[in-house]
This record gives structure tokens, C-alpha cells and sequence, in this order.
């Protein structure tokens, strides 16, 4: 068979042409294409002679096929021309349409493209077809990645019509920047949206419970929030923690706190925030999270923050026994002297408020028999007294105290010792008369008592003085424990230089010097400010650690810094005093024999 002559037959057609023989250039034409399907400028022309021969079909038939192609190959522009071509020829011709649009959508000429879909929607409805005409609404909504309302429009007649994919694609990036857009509102109910269609959505029902929540509208964050969605979150769970106690279930609040300090301790801060505003509605609510603070807390042996946030919760809440109580608990255990007077002195309070006068007399006379000359406690003691029925409270206290003043100590009985702490004699001042004093001893005891022998008598002033030492011991450790918690505070803010000031002060303070002290080394290591770290360190390790581990890790990061500046036998020493204590400590075994050799050579 020859080979097909493609010159000879366009010349055939085009002589057939001049002869005004349409039929017979068509039938050229055909061969041409029958042979050579890609060639679209035979095909064109073919269509060109349907239109002509009032074929139009045939010829809107060749005029697609080359349409498609050549979008295809990125030809946009002359794609669309030929789909223009078939639209004049047929304007109710959809595929045309459509392609149309979405060629002139990529070339971003989206008004072209708006009234190519509008074209077909508006077929498609005077035709009946709904679902069609939302099909093609859709791409109308998405065409302009700005225009968010249409978009909105876009995603609502896909969810209508059963698009979920498309509705959440468009509903999400609405969303998103409707949020970029600070929209807040906006955002939260598109987000609703979202959560309606894909109720699995774990990220957006968490972020709608936090912006809810944020708004203060629990009812709403409720309906999103749960143990679920608040996951590895530890602000959820204290969103979560609050809506459980502010709907009064007690027990559910307070183990969603936990749950959050455990994920974060570092938002004991906030859990204490939120007992106290749960305060203003109701104290126990607010007192669980509150409760699991100081579990917490104490769990870590940290007294002073278990103190401060049961300190925070009781000047709000005056009169709660329970926070009242465990307060004094923490004090008295933690050592924590400064503050063990005036939780007592609270507790006496909220003990007369609730008619317990018993426990608020034995609280008023201890802490009057530590300080006799404070009129606040004398007048605690004496409201103890008129609650419990005393004829005559003044001489009750009178007989405790007496002197020129109205009240003065008499004596301070320490049965550990077996002495008086302080008996007043004639001779102690001369002309002053300090009465009579009868302390019953075998009542109290149940036993004959045996008289005490004396110790050296103490004048008043010694007895003060010696009130306001530990008193001023007792502060001094409070301040630094508060600079220290300052100090961890503005390191996470990360404002290093006011950390630093106040871990300097914090280390003052014994109880807070090992932990201070390496801080301070590690943050000036961090600012290779390797002299300051070496001395810090040294400092801490001369403190006792507050665990074994802590200790160990103290020593081998002073051992490291100490060999990265050349101190190799200071280093060495430092590896040999961390392998003694604990043998086989990380790879300190290793170190010691390297530096061993360093050191041999010299």
C-alpha cells in the first residue's frame, strides 16, 4: 500500500473548493483526518466546511476535539477561542460553557469565567435541574480565593447537595482567614460548620471550645468540650475543668486540673486563677482546683507554693474551714513560720464565724501565749471566751497575763523540757509587781507534778528580741522562696536578665541554693559566660541537693565546663567525686580514664 500523500489530497480539497464542490472537499478533508488524526489544522478546516454545508454538529464536534487538546497542552488561548466558536454556533451548548470558564479562570480573567458558569446555572434552572445548577454555583463561589461570602455560599450548597469534601474544604479555609482577618466571631461560626459536617474533627471542636470559652460562653465551649478533645491540651482541661465546677460536678473538676498539671505543671498559676474566680459563685468549686495545686505541690515536697495557693484562695474565701486548716497543715510541715500566725489567726476566725468556739479558743491562746502584747490576738482570745459562755473573759485572760501594761507575759510552759521557758521574779526588775500566776500542772498532765527547777531568768526584751529573730529567719526564707518561683516565672517569659537578678537573690537563702545557684550556672552557661557558670555551679554543688539525681547532674555539668576551659584536673576531680558517690553514673567511668591519660602527658 503507498503511502498516504497528504500534499495531493489538500490539493484535491482545495480544487474542490474552487469548483464550489463543498461535499467533495469535505470528502478530502476526511482522509486527511482519518489518516492523520493530530493534524488540527485539517480538522479545523474540516470543521470550517461542516458549518459551511450547515452541518453544525459535525463541525462543533471537530472544533471540540481540538479544543480539548490543545487545553491540554496549555494552549489556553486558543483553546478557548475554538470553544467560543462553538458557543456562537450553539449558546446553550454547556460543555463549551463550562470548559470556557474554567479556561478563562485559568488565565485569570474571572469575570469571563463568572458569566460563562452563570450562562449554564441559569440553563440548568429554567430546566429544573437544581442539583446541577448548585454544581455549577459552586464553582462560581470558589472561583475568587477572596471573595469569603461566596465561598460561604459555595460551601453551603455543597453540603446541601451532598459535597461533603468540597463544603469542608471550603468552610476551613474560610475559616482560616476569617481568623487571619481577625474575625473572631466569624471564624467560630464557620468552625461550627466544619463541626457539624465532620463531628470526628478533634482540632476544630477544640478550637471552638477555647474560643468559646474565651467569650465566657460556656454553653456553647460545653457542647464541643470534652475529655477527647481536650487531649494532650492542658489549657482544655482547664477549660474543661471549669465548666465541670461551675455545673457543680466536684469531683469531675477537679481531676480534669490534674489532668492539666500534669500535662503542664507550669499552669498551677492559671488552675489558681481559676479557683479563685470560681470563688465569686461558689467556694467549693473553687476550691478543687485549688486542692489539686497543693496535692501537687506537696507531692513535689514545694511547701511554699502549696501555702501561696492556698493563701490566694483564702483571702477570698474567708471563712472556708478546710483551705483554712490545710493552710496551717502546710505551714507547720513546710516550716514556713512567717505565715503559720496569721493562717492560725484566720482559721480562729472562720472557726468563731461557724460557732466552733472551742477550736477557735485553743488556736487564740496559743498564738497569744507566742505574742502577749498583739491587742488582735488578745481580742480573738477574748471573742473565744463571750462565744463559749465565759462570766468574766478578762480574767481569764488576766490570769494568763499581767503587769503595768494590761497584759504581759507570765510564763511559757515547755513540757518537752520539763522547765518553764520564762519565770519572773521579784528580781528581774525591781518595784515592778507581776502578780500571781497558778498553772495547774497535774490536771493537765494527770499526774502529781514535780516542781521544775529554773533556768536563768529572762528579762521581756530578750524574749522579743528573740520573737522577731525568727521571725525575720522566717521572712527571709518566704523571700526567697518567692524569688525563686519569680525567678522560674520570668524565665519562661523569657526575660533571662530578671531572672538571673532574681535567682542571685533566691541563692541567699540555704534551702534555695542548690536549686538557684544551678540555674544561675546553667543560664550562664547558655550565655557562654563560662567564668560566671563555673562559679555558680561550684556554688550549688556545695548546697545539698535536693535529690541524689539532681546532685549528680549538678556535678557532671561542672565537670564538663570545667574541662571545656582547659581546668582538666579540676574536671578530673570533679568526674572522680561523682564516680565515688555513684558508680556508674552516664559515662563518667570514661571520662576519668581520658582525662586520667590528658593529665599523664602532661
Amino acid at each position: 500500500m503507498p503511502p498516504f500523500d497528504r500534499e495531493a489530497v489538500l490539493k484535491a480539497a482545495e480544487k474542490a473548493l474552487k469548483l464550489g464542490k463543498v461535499d467533495a472537499a469535505i470528502a478530502e478533508y476526511l482522509k486527511v483526518v482519518e489518516a492523520q488524526p493530530r493534524d488540527w489544522n485539517s480538522a479545523n478546516a474540516l470543521g470550517d466546511l461542516y458549518v459551511r454545508s450547515n452541518r453544525p454538529d459535525l463541525g462543533i464536534e471537530q472544533y471540540i476535539r481540538i479544543a480539548d487538546h490543545l487545553a491540554e497542552e496549555g494552549f489556553y488561548p486558543k483553546a478557548l477561542a475554538l470553544f467560543k466558536k462553538v458557543i456562537k454556533l450553539k449558546p446553550d451548548h454547556e460543555y463549551a460553557l463550562l470548559q470556557s470558564g474554567d479556561l478563562a479562570v485559568r488565565q485569570g480573567t474571572l469575570a469571563d469565567a463568572k458569566q460563562f458558569f452563570l450562562q449554564v446555572a441559569e440553563r440548568r434552572k429554567v430546566r429544573g435541574d437544581r442539583k446541577g445548577a448548585a454544581e455549577v454555583a459552586i464553582r462560581l463561589g470558589t472561583l475568587d480565593p477572596e471573595d469569603l461570602d461566596a465561598r460561604l455560599r459555595a460551601g453551603q450548597l455543597a453540603a446541601e447537595t451532598g459535597d461533603t469534601l468540597t463544603a469542608l474544604r471550603e468552610f476551613r479555609e474560610v475559616a482560616a482567614k476569617l481568623a487571619k482577618q481577625d474575625r473572631p466571631e466569624q471564624a467560630l461560626e464557620v468552625l461550627a460548620k466544619v463541626a457539624a459536617l465532620d463531628p470526628a474533627d478533634v482540632d476544630t471542636r477544640a478550637r471552638l471550645a477555647e474560643g468559646y470559652a474565651a467569650r465566657n460562653d460556656f454553653d456553647r465551649a460545653r457542647s464541643y468540650l470534652s475529655p477527647e478533645t481536650a487531649g494532650a491540651n492542658a489549657g482544655l482541661w482547664l477549660t474543661l475543668a471549669e465548666m465541670e465546677l461551675r455545673d457543680q460536678r466536684l469531683s469531675e473538676g477537679k481531676e480534669a486540673v490534674v489532668r492539666a498539671l500534669r500535662l503542664e505543671p507550669a499552669h498551677a498559676q492559671a488552675a489558681v486563677v481559676l479557683g479563685c474566680r470560681l470563688a465569686e459563685t461558689s467556694a467549693e468549686a473553687a476550691y478543687q482546683p485549688i486542692d489539686a495545686v497543693v496535692d501537687i505541690a506537696l507531692a513535689d515536697g514545694d511547701y511554699a507554693a502549696a501555702a501561696v495557693a492556698l493563701g490566694e484562695f483564702t483571702t477570698r474565701v474567708r471563712s472556708h474551714l478546710v483551705a483554712l486548716m490545710r493552710l496551717v497543715e502546710v505551714c507547720v510541715d513546710g516550716g514556713l513560720e512567717a505565715t503559720t500566725e496569721d493562717a492560725q489567726a484566720a482559721l480562729a476566725e472562720a472557726y468563731l464565724d461557724a460557732g466552733r468556739a472551742m477550736e477557735a479558743r485553743i488556736i487564740s491562746e496559743d498564738l497569744l501565749g507566742r505574742d502577749p502584747l498583739n491587742t488582735v490576738k488578745i481580742h480573738l482570745f477574748r471573742r473565744a471566751l463571750v462565744m463559749l459562755g465565759e462570766a468574766d473573759p478578762d480574767a481569764v485572760i488576766a490570769d494568763r497575763l499581767s503587769g503595768e501594761s494590761p497584759f504581759l507575759v507570765i510564763a511559757q510552759m515547755d513540757l518537752n523540757e520539763g522547765e518553764s521557758g520564762f519565770t519572773p521574779t521579784d528580781a528581774d526588775e525591781p518595784g515592778r509587781d507581776f502578780g500571781a500566776v497558778e498553772i495547774d500542772i497535774t490536771e493537765m498532765l494527770n499526774e502529781p507534778a514535780a516542781p521544775p527547777a529554773p533556768p536563768p531568768p529572762r528579762s521581756l526584751d530578750q524574749v522579743f528580741r528573740g520573737m522577731r529573730d525568727e521571725s525575720h529567719r522566717g521572712s527571709s526564707e518566704e523571700a526567697a522562696a518567692e524569688q525563686y518561683r519569680l525567678a522560674l516565672t520570668y524565665h519562661e517569659m523569657g526575660m533571662m536578665d530578671d531572672a538571673i537578678k532574681a535567682l542571685e537573690g533566691a541563692a541567699r537563702s540555704p534551702r534555695q541554693r542548690f536549686d538557684a545557684a544551678s540555674m544561675l550556672g546553667r543560664l550562664f552557661l547558655e550565655r557562654k559566660d563560662t567564668g560566671r557558670a563555673i562559679e555558680w555551679l561550684e556554688r550549688a554543688a556545695e548546697a545539698p541537693a535536693p535529690t541524689a539525681d539532681a546532685g549528680r547532674a549538678l556535678l557532671y555539668d561542672l565537670a564538663t565546663t570545667l574541662e571545656a576551659v582547659g581546668e582538666h584536673a579540676r574536671a578530673l576531680a570533679a568526674f572522680v567525686e561523682l564516680e565515688s558517690e555513684s558508680g556508674g553514673y552516664r559515662d563518667v567511668a570514661g571520662q576519668i580514664e581520658r582525662l586520667s591519660k590528658v593529665q599523664a602527658r602532661g
